[in-house]
């Protein structure tokens, strides 16, 4: 499951139109994570699912349609670190030893079509 995750990787910041934010050069380096889980509309909440072994490292996409004007961590991982790198992607790592399950929030505000305001997406990562 894993190797098939990874080659169906989620990028969402292209589909977004957000393909000219820039990515540091810490986050070329670092693998994308699949994530699963539906989108959402702003002002909606959702969950997102990764999948990545213990003291890995990958890079994330929010999965909110429209624009994202601001992001930030609304709640840090208990068993990693999670970093942002632009208003719409951040790199989440485990650490290392650790295996089971990891929590975190971001928090972010845009607009889309049909919709606008704030959504915690919220991220349940397994580690293997």
């Amino acid at each position: 499951m894993k190797q098939g995750m990874q080659a169906s990787s989620v990028l969402i910041a292209g589909m977004l139109g957000l393909a000219a934010v820039a990515t540091p050069a810490l986050a070329q380096n670092v693998q994308q994570c699949p994530m699963t889980g539906s989108p959402s509309d702003w002002g909606i909440n959702s969950i997102g699912y990764v999948m990545l072994n213990s003291g890995g490292s990958c890079l994330f996409s929010l999965n909110v349609r429209g624009e994202i004007l601001s992001s930030n961590v609304a709640q840090r991982p208990a068993h990693g670190r999670l970093q942002r790198i632009n208003r719409a992607s951040y790199v989440y790592t485990s650490r290392a030893g650790y295996r089971g399950s990891d929590t975190f929030s971001v928090r972010a505000s845009g607009k889309g079509p049909n919709s606008s305001g704030t959504s915690i997406i919220t991220v349940n990562a397994t580690l293997q």
